[in-house]
């Protein structure tokens, strides 16, 4: 028997059959989460985690745009230019715990990727156990453009993608498609986004039965196929991205005679010095830990630590308030950045 839906105006939830199926409802922002919404995200979660009736989960979003564009910038910039840093804190660990309940659930979260799906997006999506986007979707981690730094649980996941792709996603803030989210690990499969709703229906048949079984029915039945531009990319990234230090890989790019090269050098030259370190040293630590709670608290640290920094309030204005995208960062070249500061924040604890 189906159940009344919750509905609020951001977010919409509902049992129907074995299925609980929850839906980001704020089309015009691309879904770009709220503190209610994550905290309504984590209340339905937590109450279907023991409901002997809901057998998976599903999570998607509204509208044409996109699953999810991340975190509302506009409220970030009210944070850290009014004094709201501890709130604003207090959101990230909200949201921070929600990625990590979704990562450990005991049932199977299906999360579907259309579009757009940024940030946060990115942390909703791309922990769950079976991860579908469509081969169009557009992913990204572009936090160095404004003055912050991957979050999300996003440098675990980065540190574990094929050879050196992770740096060269944070350092850069390229997007990347379905097709390269498969091959770096931030989805399962991809299926034709006309085709979600077939999958919904699906999903009953496989009801009680291991998420890794669902994933390899679901792409029998529903995968398509896609190449993903990044691997064929891979020699040229791998040789730059795996240099030891922010100078030594735009070193490598300069010298290199592949157009995409130079292109990436001047992405990384446009974006905060101090986000690139703090980017390139958590995506390493990451790797090393191969720890996504320990990702987690590093990144939350990193973030209080970046939000008391001028960096971040001029690279969201720069880039969401006045889009002039021309910030000026403190510093301004890379000789500047406070390592040893950076290096003790990124350091775990004993």
């Amino acid at each position: 028997m189906n159940r009344t839906p919750a509905i609020t105006t951001l977010i919409n939830s509902a049992v129907l059959g074995p299925l609980g199926i929850v839906v980001l409802q704020r089309p015009e922002r691309i879904n770009a989460l709220t503190r209610e919404m994550l905290q309504e995200l984590t209340d339905v979660l937590a109450a279907w985690r023991d409901d002997p009736q809901v057998s998976m989960v599903v999570l998607r979003g509204e509208g044409t745009r996109g699953f999810c564009a991340g975190g509302d910038i506009k409220d970030f910039h009210r944070a850290v230019t009014n004094g709201g840093h501890a709130g604003f804190l207090e959101l990230l660990s909200l949201e921070f715990a929600l990625d990590l309940m979704i990562a450990n659930y005991p049932k199977p979260v299906i999360t579907l990727v259309h579009g757009l799906c940024m940030g946060g997006g990115i942390g909703l999506a791309s922990h769950a156990s079976i991860r579908i986007a469509t081969p169009e979707a557009e992913y990204a981690m572009p936090e160095v453009l404004i003055g912050y730094s991957p979050d999300v649980g996003a440098t675990h996941l980065m540190s574990r993608a094929p050879g050196h792709l992770g740096e060269y996603l944070v350092l850069t803030a390229e997007s990347f498609t379905g097709a390269d989210a498969v091959e770096l690990g931030f989805a399962d499969m991809l299926v034709d986004q006309e085709r979600f709703e077939e999958v919904i229906e699906a999903l009953p048949d496989f009801e009680s039965m291991p998420a890794a079984d669902i994933a390899a029915g679901l792409e029998v039945f529903f995968g398509s196929f896609a190449a993903s531009p990044l691997a064929s990319a891979r020699p040229w990234i791998d040789e730059a991205f795996g240099a030891p230090t922010l100078e030594a890989i735009l070193g490598r790019l300069d010298a290199m005679a592949h157009p995409a090269a130079a292109a990436a050098a001047a992405r990384m030259r446009a974006n905060s010095p101090t986000s690139l370190e703090c980017a390139l040293r958590a995506v390493r630590a990451a790797r090393e830990a191969d720890h996504l709670p320990s990702a987690l608290q590093r990144e939350l640290r990193v973030a209080d630590y970046l939000m008391h920094r001028d960096d971040l309030a001029e690279g969201i204005r720069a880039r969401v308030i006045d889009k002039d995208r021309s910030p000026v960062w403190n510093p301004a070249g890379l000789a500047h950045v406070d390592r040893e500061a950076i290096a003790a924040v990124i350091a775990d604890p004993e």
